[in-house]
């Protein structure tokens, strides 16, 4: 019995570190499989991890949802797992997202189809030889007015939004461009054919556009997200503004469930009417990141922003629109173009008042030959150096003083009219 008693502090020990957390300098658990179970009365999903992980969930409601966070979990899953999932006809679960939501930290995103409340989440040690742990979350249908109750107590703040800019300081030395590879982390934006996945695809884009302008010798390059991280889209503009961007381009490739024939690349320019109800559409989708998130965000006072700087931002939506132009002309030499590629609607990350910005849409995801394209080294080049030669020739236009088109709008005044 003796013997029992000295070795019981070396078993505590042991089970101690086999369920403690991964310290930060260590690989995160890897979840592998992923489990489903939903019979519209009570809902259960489990992800197989490769060590335990401590988890909280709460309801977030408009629209309803469930978000599961936990620590940096590395996800080897499909990316469509949780698109087309299994349905009873009166289930739960409409949909499921994951990824990473910062750093050291992961969020699954949970659709409803109807509310249900969460039951608990817990984490148990599975049978020798499986998988050493398994995260299951539990949910049971609920009332509207009982889940509207739970995410009420649940809810965090909202993030804040990004304050309004005091105007920039003249920029001098290299031009900044920013590039805004969309979506990242939990957040996969479109799905497509042949598993086509936006967030992944775009930021290869980005990458290879980065090397073309770095490799010039005139511009600095900044992203706005580094690898699959989700940022949100106030954070992507304050990035762009604490580096003084000269330049900003969002990059993003949409699906459309009306029709698979419509292809090409369209260049989307900021205003406070979209173009055409596509142009509303995509607005509306890409808006909606923060949300397809698990966030909500306290969006600014548009009045406040509308009598403090207007005429700031009319002079920077005319040079968006000189950019736009010459970019357009320069994939349409690429032939990557939309039948209809230069358009306008109310992008959020295209508001800031203080640099222009234009948002590029590489192509649709619904269709199979811009998949493929995406998909392909030599196109992202030959569309990468489009983009590259339209930047260029942006920077090379001079206002009627000479100077280059970065330093004419930054240096004037609010108010001052943009060379034509």
């Amino acid at each position: 019995m003796s013997r029992i008693f000295h070795l019981w502090p070396v078993v505590a020990a042991l089970f101690v570190l086999a369920w403690a957390p991964a310290r930060a300098d260590e690989a995160p658990p890897v979840a592998a499989v992923v489990h489903l179970a939903d019979d519209g009365a009570r809902a259960r999903l489990s992800f197989d991890l490769s060590a335990p992980v401590t988890a909280r969930a709460r309801e977030i409601a408009n629209p309803d949802r469930i978000v599961l966070d936990m620590p940096a979990v590395d996800f080897r899953l499909r990316p469509q797992a949780g698109r087309a999932v299994a349905r009873h006809p009166d289930a739960l679960i409409k949909a499921f997202r994951f990824g990473l939501f910062g750093p050291g930290k992961s969020r699954v995103v949970i659709d409803l189809a109807r509310p249900a409340c969460v039951a608990h989440v817990e984490t148990r040690r599975l049978a020798p030889g499986e998988t050493p742990s398994r995260l299951t979350l539990f949910l049971r249908a609920c009332a509207e007015t009982a889940f509207a109750a739970a995410a009420l107590d649940h809810a965090p703040p909202p993030l804040a939004a990004a304050p309004a800019p005091a105007p920039s300081a003249p920029a001098r030395g290299l031009p900044v461009i920013v590039l805004d590879p969309g979506h990242g982390g939990v957040d996969g934006g479109a799905y497509g054919a042949d598993g086509a996945v936006e967030k992944t695809l775009v930021y290869a884009f980005a990458e290879a556009l980065r090397d073309k302008l770095e490799a010039t010798g005139r511009y600095r390059v900044v992203m706005t997200r580094v690898g699959d991280q989700y940022v949100s889209l106030e954070d992507r503009v304050a990035k762009a503004r604490a580096a003084n961007a000269a330049l900003f381009v969002s990059i993003h490739a949409d699906t459309l469930r009306e029709s698979t024939a419509v292809s090409g690349t369209t260049v989307y320019t900021c205003s406070n009417k979209a173009s055409d109800a596509e142009a509303q559409r995509i607005a509306e989708s890409e808006n909606a990141a923060d949300r397809e998130a698990g966030e909500t965000t306290k969006a600014a006072d548009p009045g406040v922003a509308d009598i403090l700087f207007d005429l700031k931002r009319r002079e920077t939506r005319a040079y968006a629109h000189l950019f736009s132009h010459g970019l357009v002309a320069r994939l349409g030499e690429a032939e990557t173009l939309n039948h209809n590629p230069e358009r306008s609607a109310g992008f959020v990350v295209l508001k800031a008042p203080d640099f222009p910005s234009v948002l590029v849409e590489l192509g649709y995801l619904s269709n199979a030959h811009d998949v493929a394209n995406l998909k392909s080294p030599q196109w992202r080049d030959k569309t990468a150096e489009a983009m590259r030669k339209a930047v260029d020739g942006f920077f090379a236009k001079a206002d009627p003083n000479g100077e280059p088109a970065s330093h004419a709008l930054t240096a004037s005044a609010p108010g001052a009219k943009p060379s034509p």
